[in-house]
């Protein structure tokens, strides 16, 4: 029986477990009695550790994020230029690096250890890998807010930044590295255990996946990083500024597709918890992450095409082939997720028309609303601009403008933050054992800071198609040679990008209040049986479905007609593109 969590003999509580031809291991196993799940005590404190640390880092770059949106915001435009790039550097890395990084890393311990029921490889090294990552975070930002160190989240050579800017990012990344060989061992003491039959849990597979392109990346991000720390030194003397935005976009484009594997893996277990869904087609689903690692990395030229030296038959590649193939998987995806939740839905009676189902869905559920949100917003926000910028002559129009901002913030904020929010609903209850406060309004917050950030990335990118640049302080450039006019209606997108972000902090810190409240004022929940060796795993619990293989089918007519209503919107927005692209070659 593949993917199927299995009970093998362990000794009781306070005894050492012993797995065939390894050493002795002490540790304890708490079992949820919410969830079902079974929590081994130093991957517990880990998650905590790793997701906690995650919400500081999002609340630094959310007050950041005040200072960003006021200041593009042209009737506001509040910050001085130099305090502005100052904001704009560590807003980029907190939130884009830290925040999220930190709980990817929280989620492939939950998705190893807690999944597959079984102990943490070399939980001492997890725990150094923390320390680096905190570290690295904490020098990375002090360097930054003492003020030298203003060159962005790409810090492209030959701007340079302080030594310890760079000495931050590599700590964190050495960190981050090492966590994921923590997870990787993990696994191999699941299988030398036999914790499980067969394939690993597909959620546990899309972790898989995030892992293996988290260390292509951290890679990429440490053979440039390590040269450019060298320089700032001035151990060596220059560092090519092709090599390095070539190989950096191989860090920084890539960190995005740990993302997107990430949260896809929390889609498929949301999916399981809220209905007890499996996916439509679980090998179709296993292929499409396989696809991950061989294409969704790679396709990553658009922040190149602009580029001298870089071959047309490259570019070609990577925006075509690579990029097809990528979008092939996301589509899959974003089909099979919805559709097993219908399937699910629709076996318990929510039959009738084609929307029934979505209808009765539990929408006062954060963690339900906030998934549900994320895959809609991902999918016709992220994802559709994520193709127009992969269209070499469609980039014309968009390359380094706010466009580009506009359809990052829909992929990470969008796809990427909001999921981890609606996760952590989940798990206050679940793993910090404490009852949410002000559940009515963590009802409301996805709603808010979701749809706030639907409209936000839609003016940002309807601003970036009438050509405002992305990083500038003032967009008109005002008193400088390149002082330029816009018309009216690139000054109210960018009013309405103001607006819009304000709505969307206010969500954020909503989210922070209800999270961290919770941990400190909420009432605490039985925490439940601890013993020293695994509990069975209850059929009905609720993240039952999660721990094993198996598919649902296809009956998902209401699935289809959202997937046709999709395509038809992507081939609208692909020729209106065309549109504005043939007023630059004068066609029109």
């Amino acid at each position: 029986m593949s993917g199927t969590i299995i009970e093998r003999p362990r000794p009781d509580s306070g005894q050492s477990s012993k797995a065939p031809g390894q050493g002795t291991s002490r540790t304890t196993y708490r079992t949820c009695p919410r969830s079902g799940l079974q929590f081994e005590k130093q991957a517990e404190w880990l998650m905590k550790a790793n997701a906690f640390v995650a919400v500081v880092w999002l609340l630094v770059g959310g007050l950041l994020a005040v200072g960003v949106v006021l200041t593009r915001w042209p009737a506001v435009h509040w910050l001085p230029a130099d305090t502005f790039y100052m904001v704009l550097t560590a807003h980029g890395i907190d939130m884009l690096i830290f925040w999220i990084i930190f709980f990817e890393i929280a989620v492939l311990y939950f998705c190893s250890s807690t999944l597959l029921r079984c102990r943490l490889a070399t939980p001492r090294i997890a725990w150094l890998a923390f320390a680096l990552m905190v570290i690295g975070a904490v020098v990375n930002n002090i360097t930054v807010f003492r003020g030298a160190s203003s060159v962005m989240m790409t810090s492209y050579v030959p701007m340079m930044a302080e030594p310890n800017f760079y000495l931050g990012l590599i700590l964190f990344a050495v960190g981050a590295l090492i966590a994921c060989f923590v997870f990787f061992g993990t696994l191999v003491v699941a299988k030398r255990e036999k914790t499980y039959e067969g394939s690993v849990p597909l959620v546990t597979f899309g972790a898989i996946t995030a892992a293996i392109i988290a260390v292509f990346t951290i890679s990429s991000g440490a053979i440039i990083l390590i040269p450019t720390w060298l320089k700032a030194m001035g151990v060596i003397k220059e560092v090519d500024p092709l090599v390095y935005r070539t190989v950096w976009w191989a860090f920084g484009h890539s960190s995005q597709q740990i993302n997107v594997a990430a949260h896809i893996s929390v889609w498929y277990l949301v999916a399981a918890i809220a209905f007890g869904a499996k996916p439509m087609s679980e090998r179709v689903s296993r292929m499409a992450f396989l696809l991950y690692i061989l294409f969704l990395q790679l396709a990553s030229a658009h922040h190149l095409l602009a580029d001298p030296g870089l071959s047309t038959g490259w570019k070609v590649l990577n925006t075509s082939y690579f990029m097809y193939f990528a979008v092939l998987a996301s589509m899959i995806h974003g089909l099979t997720i919805p559709g097993a939740m219908e399937v699910a839905q629709r076996g318990k009676g929510y039959t009738k028309g084609l929307f029934e189902w979505l209808r009765k869905a539990p929408w006062g559920n954060p963690t339900f609303s906030g998934v549900f949100i994320a895959i809609i917003g991902f999918g016709f926000l992220g994802g559709i601009s994520g193709v127009m910028m992969g269209t070499e002559q469609l980039n014309m129009i968009i390359h380094n403008t706010i466009y580009v901002p506009g359809h990052f913030h829909a992929t990470v904020v969008v796809g990427t933050t909001l999921t981890f929010m609606a996760l952590t609903y989940y798990l206050i209850p679940v793993l910090f054992k404490r009852e949410m406060i002000m559940p009515g309004l963590a009802k409301w917050q996805p709603y808010l800071f979701g749809f706030s950030m639907y409209f936000f990335c839609l003016v940002m990118m309807g601003a970036g198609t009438l050509g405002v640049s992305r990083r500038h302080w003032d967009m008109a450039f005002g008193g400088s040679p390149l002082a330029h006019e816009w018309p009216g209606a690139a000054y109210l997108m960018m009013g309405l990008v103001g607006i819009a972000g304000v709505l969307a902090i206010a969500g954020g810190a909503i989210y922070i209040l209800i999270t961290v409240g919770s941990l400190l004022w909420g009432r605490s929940l039985e925490e439940g049986k601890v013993s020293g060796s695994f509990a069975p795993l209850p059929r009905a619990a609720p993240t039952a479905v999660a721990h094993t293989y198996g598919s649902s089918g296809f009956a998902a007519p209401g699935t289809f007609a959202l997937a046709m209503v999709f395509l038809v919107a992507f081939v609208l927005y692909y020729f209106i593109n065309w549109k504005y692209l043939s007023t630059v070659w004068g066609l029109s």
